[in-house]
């Protein structure tokens, strides 16, 4: 791609309060993910991978851990002289400091950095999906329909098409119609967060709808239909690949499980398509004479004397003689004690499971979220 065609700005915020405890301290996009990555590690990994170098991410709630796994870019190569990487908070102006409205306010009030590197097209995305996706070849597409903005769907389950922003489209994609999240979806062919715009047509949108004071400033809402209403050329994308909102305990369990299974399509070991992360420079992990491992992601650091089975451990984890871990993901520096069992959870990092206790079943269909002071069940 020509450099500076298309720059990518990343709504990183959000809270996540769906994922409970796991948010508490961290914004969604710095959750853990996959024994070694956070969420924004996949969509900075596609950035990089197609091509795409100015990348504005714009950060607001709890951002310290964000901010600092991020750093310069260099995990995405992405710490460049020109261009690269820029973190883009809220800040004060002449009314005073406020957080973002909405993922269209966002955009709008980082006007002048766009402007700056003067784009053709801006590729808007959500720091907190998990997938992997060539952004190369949906600009191609973009131009190809000479469209106004395109947008990036997945279908997904009937029951799930609710939570999303819905497209009905005719034979050649073009966009009918757009729901954002209605109660009685006629469609399960959702949006993924993920559009490109013409960046003129787009700016003159940010404008005038920050000056509607009747409007809630979010693309879903508001920009999308009033594109729509004015007879923009409006396309949809579908994606094919695997994608995940993670918005709940059990969809982050779920998306963690996927990674076991025999049928995973999001492949971490491809080595054209690498999903990079900042590196910890831990030991290698243990794996001691008497301990079972089966059908397991192992992080550095770790040291195992107990059994596991289709389980996620990250960094610095003990699990001790006798204990037993299945269908688990296990965040950094816990320890899981000599004899305990642990099914179906999401362990919290430091947490440490004493000796002799069990979590869960092995016939459980419950996900159990496990922080130092609480078991919540999902």
């Amino acid at each position: 791609m020509k450099e500076g065609k298309m720059i990518a700005m990343l709504l990183a915020g959000g809270q996540g309060s769906r994922l409970k405890l796991l948010t508490k301290e961290v914004a969604k996009p710095a959750v853990p993910f996959g024994g070694k990555y956070r969420i924004i590690d996949f969509p900075l990994s596609n950035c990089s991978n197609s091509g795409i170098f100015d990348v504005g991410i714009l950060t607001q709630y709890k951002p310290y851990q964000l901010n600092s796994h991020i750093g310069i870019g260099s995990s995405w190569d992405l710490d460049r002289r020109t261009g690269g990487v820029r973190v883009l908070p809220p800040y004060t102006n002449e009314q005073g400091g406020r957080w973002y409205k909405g993922t269209a306010n966002a955009i709008y009030e980082n006007i002048s950095f766009i402007d700056e590197l003067s784009p053709e097209f801006v590729l808007i995305l959500s720091g907190d999906h998990i997938y992997k996706m060539d952004y190369s070849v949906m600009l191609e597409y973009h131009q190809e329909k000479k469209a106004d903005v395109t947008i990036s769907v997945v279908e997904v389950p009937w029951d799930e098409a609710s939570r999303f922003g819905l497209m009905h489209v005719n034979p050649d994609m073009s966009v009918i119609e757009f729901e954002e999240k209605p109660k009685k979806p006629k469609s399960n062919l959702a949006s993924m967060g993920i559009y490109i715009f013409d960046w003129k047509a787009l700016r003159k949108y940010l404008v005038a709808d920050e000056k509607d004071s009747n409007s809630s400033n979010d693309f879903g809402h508001d920009i999308i239909p009033k594109m729509m209403n004015d007879g923009k050329k409006l396309f949809a994308y579908q994606f094919e690949g695997y994608w995940k909102d993670v918005g709940t305990i059990k969809s982050y369990w779920e998306s963690n499980m996927d990674l076991l299974a025999e049928s995973n399509t999001l492949d971490l070991y491809d080595r054209d398509w690498k999903i990079y992360s900042k590196n910890r420079h831990l030991p290698p992990h243990y794996i001691s004479k008497d301990a079972s491992v089966v059908n397991s992601l192992i992080n550095e650091g770790c040291r195992i004397e107990g059994s596991l089975y289709n389980t996620i451990l990250f960094n610095e984890i003990r699990v001790g003689k006798n204990a037993k871990i299945v269908n688990s993901v296990i965040l950094s520096g816990a320890v899981i004690e000599e004899g305990a069992e642990v099914y179906n959870a999401v362990v919290m990092e430091n947490v440490i499971v004493k000796s002799g206790t069990k979590i869960g079943t092995k016939d459980d269909t419950i996900v159990y979220l496990v922080s130092k002071n609480k078991i919540i069940e999902s």
